[in-house]
């Protein structure tokens, strides 16, 4: 490996630690913003639900594409840390949850244990 080459690997991990160190508190400033955004897709999701056209599905959505509730240590939509995690759900049609299938197994009316 040559010197330069050396150079840069050191630059850039240098670069990472430094951008690790600053994102705390820029996420900090973001928070209120981002609460405002959960709430809103909270109420949203909500309101779908009171149409009675739609059911939550356990179970069904890819990572980061739920629409509310991840469980423990996660607020709402789009927080979900795997796919077809099971304590996640996603709003579906009513009557086609069970039906549906992933890696993990169907759709479920209600929280399956991770």
């Amino acid at each position: 490996m040559s010197n330069r080459t050396l150079s840069l690997l050191v630059a850039g991990a240098f670069a990472s630690a430094v951008a690790s160190f600053a994102s705390p508190s820029v996420q900090a400033q973001m928070n209120p913003d981002m609460e405002k955004m959960m709430k809103e897709n909270q109420a949203k999701t909500m309101k779908q639900l009171k149409t009675g056209k739609f059911e939550k599905c356990y179970g069904v959505a890819l990572k980061g594409q739920n629409d509310c509730f991840a469980g423990a240590g996660t607020t709402c939509a789009g927080t979900s840390t795997s796919d077809y995690q099971g304590n996640s759900f996603k709003l579906v049609a009513k009557g086609t949850c069970e039906q549906m299938n992933t890696p993990k197994g169907s759709g479920s009316l209600t929280p399956k244990s991770t």
